[in-house]
This record gives structure tokens, C-alpha cells and sequence, in this order.
């Protein structure tokens, strides 16, 4: 079956011209299934039917479709946001001009669809068993490979199901597979991650490692009993496309020369806060491997074990059997190291043992869940710790947050009312062209405007003043006050900075960071 390929002259108008559907031709593909599969009939010619599709090597695919209308299928590549944008506006003009639904269309959207709504395609592979699911559940796997998920959400409710790709840290709803399939779908996730898939009362965590473009992709696989069923969450940990260099985290000058200073002592602890899916684990790994060296004795405590590096001994903490954070760190202080990385402190004990492994010539990474730098000291000293050994073992916090990064295909000016940058602070005669930006939505991003996401970080050296505000016992606004004398850039002034450089929007700006 030929595929035809965007023309090299791509423009606007001749993507319209060259996507402009044969009204005709609507019927022989259901709407509901030309929103699932993202594929839009064209024209016909003969007993050949043109069909636009994201992915016109899709053979799968081509072939449900000449089963379903009985034609030889022609694919032409088109965007995915485009796609669902003619999708969306050739069946509503349909139905439109046909005084409700028309025949053979049907009105639902991949959000909409139910199971009765389902294709004679994808009713026959729901009934066919566990084939249809074992290549549903490989298609997503791959699929949210190369979109650059991080996680993967299957759904079930009361009759339907839903799957959702959380890409550059936001939720996108894919697809609603057919609800009949839910169980056989959950129940290969729990084969694969070795799961015991009689077992639906209780959560369950297990791992997939699975071959995908040329290389090892783990899944890291999580289930929930709710009210209809067990949902399914995978993270998805691919090493390859994880970057750990601090350099290229696009921290301010005078941030990143005080961390990388503190990461190159041989003792002392440096702290990364943050809310959960801030990356403060990337941080820590990407300092670790900047260690990573064989004269180092490197040792982690991890809850869980993210990504496997070799040269440094990982442990994954059990307390359920005891293993905990603090008697991993108290074995670790037995075995020779030059460097510890505790995952997380989370009490009076592990912050004790790590402030001891700080002073007692080991250098300590860590992280807590603090809203800022300036408050993490004041947090380590509530837990229990003295002050003195605080202010002695700490050399550098790090706070940090992830906004998404507008999409530079589809970036477009935008503006602000002065009241609005008045009341947080920014210039108001930068209003003009320019200023601000935010992404429009094109086919590079999917229509979400935003590609891939970008650090916002706050760096705050234990500074002889600092030390001296930690000891008296000075609140976290007066130890904020005083870095920013001595030239701290907090979360949001650095925020602020990516917004005028045209990496981040005000609106993600504000929401992230702290006031």
C-alpha cells in the first residue's frame, strides 16, 4: 500500500489543500474510530481510499482500515496536531449537513466514546482475547516511548476505559480502548511486571524491562484497587534520554558555581528541595555522576532504585522488613565509603545520621520536601537536629521547580494587563512586543504548546552570615532576606528569567514557585 510524505513546500494553505476531505467519504470510517487512530479520510479514487495518518507505516492499521471500508488504503502523513484538529471539523461539518448523525458517523470523540461505540474492528479484537491486548499494551509502550512520556495511567470506570501519557508534566488523555478490554489488558501489565494477577484487593509494584528503539526501557509499574477496577500507573525510566549534567541545566552562573563548588568537597552535606516530580532525584544523580570516578567509594539509599548506574552501589530501602533509610545509612558508614546519597530525609534519625556522616568526613546528598531553600535549615533543626551541627555540616541547599518549556516551532508573542505585572512584581514597560511568549500548538508538540521542560532553581550557600542566623535560631524569611543581600536569585526572580528569555510562560512561572 503506498505512503505518500509531506511535501518539502509545506505550507499552511497546502496543508489544508492537501487535507481537505471528500465529505462522501466520511461514512466509511466511524468518527470515533478516526479519532482513536488519528485517521482521516481524503478522497477517493477507484477502488483506492487516500487516508491521512500520523504514522502511515502503520501496517496494522492500513489493514483494519481496508477491512473496515473495503478499499485499498492510500496513507498520507499529517501531523498529529493538525490531524485531530480536521478530524474534529470534517465530522462536525458532517453531521452538520446532515441534520444530526449522519450514516455511519458517529458523533463521539476519543474523550466521548463509549464501548458500545466501539469499531466492528475493535470489537472483533476485544473478543478475540488476549492478542488484541498483548499488542495494545506493546503499541502504548513503545508509543509513550516516543512521545517522551514519563508516566503511563490505564483507568477504569464504571464503562469505559482511559489511558493518559503525562508529557512535560502534564496529563494528556490518548485513548479510551474498549472497557471489555480492561481486564485483559491489566492482566498482561501484571504479566510482564511479574505481578500476581489473581491478586486484586491489594497495590502492587513490579518493574518491566522491555526492548524499545534499539535499547532497554524499564517501566516501573504500579496498581491501585478502586471502585471498577485495578489502575495501572507505569513510570517510564529511560536512561538514554535521561541527561545527567549539571551544566546543562540552565542554572544562573553564580547557582551553578556554588553547587558545583559544595558536590567537590570531600565532606559536608548538600541538600535538593523540592515538591515530588521537581527533579530533584535528576539533580542528585547527575551530581553522583559527576563523582562517579574509581577512586570514590559511592553509596545510595534510594526509595526506590530510578536508574541503575554502574560504579556506584545502590540499595533500595524495604522497611517493611526494616530496611530502612536510617539502618541502610548506619551499615553504609561500616563499609568504607567517600560519598552517600540518602534518598530522602524523612525523620529525626536519618537527619541525625547524615548530619553525623557530614561531619565525620563523608560528603551527603540528600533531599527534603521543603517549599524553599531558606526554609529547609529551620526544617532540619524542627526535626530535632542542633542547630550547631546544621549550620557546621550543610555546605549548599538547592530549591528547585520544572515548568515546561514553550515549544520554539510554535512560539508567539503575548501580553499582559499592567495590573497583573505590577502585582507580581515585573516591568511594566516590557509589555510591548516581544515581552512574553507562549507556544500557539503545532504538530512538533502535539498541540500542547510546550516541548520538553526546564529547571527553575534556587541556590543558597551556608554563608558565614547564614551560619551565624541558623545558630540564633532566626526564622526562614530572615535567612531568605539575608541570601538575597549576598545575591541568592530565588525560585521566582529566576523564573522571571526564563519568561523574558522566551523559555517559560508567566502563567506556569507563578504557579510553580512560591510567592
Amino acid at each position: 500500500m503506498p505512503a505518500t510524505d509531506t511535501p518539502a513546500t509545506d505550507t499552511p494553505a497546502s496543508r489544508r489543500k492537501r487535507l481537505a476531505s471528500d465529505p462522501s467519504v466520511l461514512r466509511l470510517i466511524p468518527a470515533d474510530f478516526a479519532s482513536r487512530h488519528l485517521v482521516l479520510p481524503l478522497r477517493r479514487a477507484g477502488r483506492t481510499l487516500s487516508v491521512a495518518m500520523a504514522d502511515p507505516s502503520d501496517a496494522a492499521l492500513i489493514d483494519d482500515l481496508e477491512f473496515l471500508t473495503q478499499f485499498e488504503i492510500e496513507a498520507v502523513r499529517a501531523g498529529e496536531h493538525t490531524l485531530r484538529q480536521r478530524i474534529d471539523r470534517s465530522y462536525e461539518a458532517a453531521t452538520t449537513r446532515g441534520g444530526g448523525r449522519a450514516e455511519g458517523v458517529a458523533q463521539a470523540s476519543p474523550a466521548q466514546a463509549s464501548p458500545a461505540q466501539a469499531s466492528p474492528v475493535q470489537a472483533d479484537s476485544a473478543e478475540a482475547g488476549e492478542e488484541p491486548a498483548v499488542r495494545l499494551i506493546n503499541n502504548i509502550l513503545v508509543d509513550a516511548v516516543h512521545r517522551g512520556a514519563s508516566d503511563i495511567h490505564f483507568e477504569p470506570y464504571e464503562s469505559e476505559l482511559r489511558v493518559r501519557y503525562r508529557v512535560d508534566g502534564r496529563l494528556r488523555e490518548i485513548m479510551r480502548p474498549p472497557f471489555r478490554m480492561a481486564a485483559a489488558l491489566t492482566s498482561r501489565l501484571k504479566i510482564l511486571a511479574d505481578l500476581n494477577i489473581a491478586e486484586r484487593r491489594i497495590p502492587q509494584d513490579g518493574r518491566i524491562r522491555l526492548p524499545v528503539a534499539d535499547r532497554g526501557i524499564d517501566f516501573r509499574v504500579s496498581t491501585l484497587p478502586t471502585l471498577f477496577g485495578e489502575k495501572v500507573v507505569l513510570r517510564i525510566l529511560d536512561r538514554e534520554r535521561q541527561a545527567f549534567d549539571l551544566e546543562s541545566f540552565g542554572m544562573e552562573a553564580r547557582a551553578e558555581r556554588a553547587l558545583l563548588a559544595a558536590i567537590a568537597q570531600t565532606s559536608g552535606m548538600v541538600l535538593v528541595t523540592g515538591p515530588t516530580g521537581s527533579g530533584k532525584t535528576t539533580t542528585l544523580y547527575s551530581a553522583l555522576a559527576r563523582l562517579n570516578t574509581p577512586e570514590a567509594n559511592i553509596m545510595t539509599a534510594e526509595d526506590p532504585v530510578e536508574y541503575s548506574i554502574e560504579g556506584i552501589n545502590q540499595v533500595q530501602v524495604r522497611p517493611k522488613i526494616g530496611l530502612t533509610f536510617a539502618t541502610t545509612l548506619r551499615a553504609f558508614l561500616r563499609q568504607d565509603p567517600n560519598i552517600l546519597m540518602v534518598g530522602e530525609i524523612r525523620d529525626r534519625e536519618t537527619g541525625g545520621i547524615a548530619v553525623k556522616a557530614a561531619l565525620t568526613g563523608h560528603l551527603v546528598l540528600s533531599t527534603l520536601h521543603t517549599t524553599d531553600a531558606a526554609s529547609t535549615a529551620t526544617r532540619l533543626v524542627d526535626m530535632g537536629i542542633e542547630a550547631f551541627n546544621v549550620a557546621v555540616a550543610v555546605k549548599v541547599i538547592t530549591a528547585q521547580r520544572l515548568v515546561g518549556r514553550i515549544c520554539p516551532d510554535c512560539r508567539v508573542d503575548t501580553s499582559y494587563a499592567p495590573e497583573i505585572l505590577n502585582s507580581v512584581g515585573l516591568d511594566t514597560g516590557r509589555r510591548g512586543k516581544g515581552a512574553f511568549y507562549r507556544g500557539a500548538g503545532c504538530d512538533s508538540c502535539g498541540g500542547s504548546g510546550y516541548s520538553g521542560r526546564q529547571g527553575l532553581y534556587e541556590v543558597l550557600p551556608m554563608s558565614p552570615a547564614i551560619r551565624r542566623l541558623v545558630l540564633a535560631g532566626a526564622s526562614s524569611e530572615e535567612i531568605e532576606r539575608c541570601a538575597v543581600d549576598e545575591g541568592m536569585i530565588t525560585l521566582r526572580q529566576d523564573g522571571f528569567t526564563k519568561v523574558r528569555t522566551g523559555i517559560a510562560t508567566l502563567e506556569d512561572v507563578l504557579r510553580e514557585t512560591p510567592a
